[in-house]
């Protein structure tokens, strides 16, 4: 048995196709769906990393994952269905790292400016550029 992803955003489809594994940050915890996962319905938090396994036979000799970083949204399990819906999200192989290490820097630079960050919490813009760079494999 094999999971169905389907991970879209409102400007259209990030990534479908079948896999092994779905890892993700909800605002409960850390969620890992295999196949047989019981139905499930997560808010996906803001700045993480969504993980994908895919099932094709390349990518399960290498362990190569898909990598997104999320800029919030939900994860809806049902049936071996795996469905990512999020607020914008772009995967790691697609993402410019000094375009990314710019956005960071200009974020922080905003938060700062505008006193964004006070009381220890980061804004959006900030988390979501640190997860654009994680997704690339930067830990920056």
């Amino acid at each position: 048995m094999t999971l169905h992803v389907e991970f879209v955003v409102p400007e259209g489809q990030v990534w479908a196709g079948t896999a092994q594994r779905v890892i993700a940050k909800t605002l409960d915890g850390d969620i890992g769906v295999l196949t047989g996962h019981a139905p499930v319905l997560g808010i996906l938090a803001e700045g993480s990393l969504v993980r994908i396994l895919p099932e094709d036979e390349q990518t399960a000799a290498t362990g190569d994952e898909v990598l997104a970083a999320i800029g919030g949204g939900f994860l809806a399990v049902s049936e071996d269905r795996v469905s990512i819906l999020a607020r914008q999200a772009e995967l790691g192989q697609d993402v410019d790292r000094s375009d990314a290490r710019a956005a960071l820097d200009a974020a922080l630079e905003e938060a700062e400016a505008t006193g964004a960050n006070r009381g220890g919490t980061e804004p959006a813009t900030v988390r979501y550029a640190r997860a654009l760079l994680r997704a690339t494999g930067d830990q920056g």
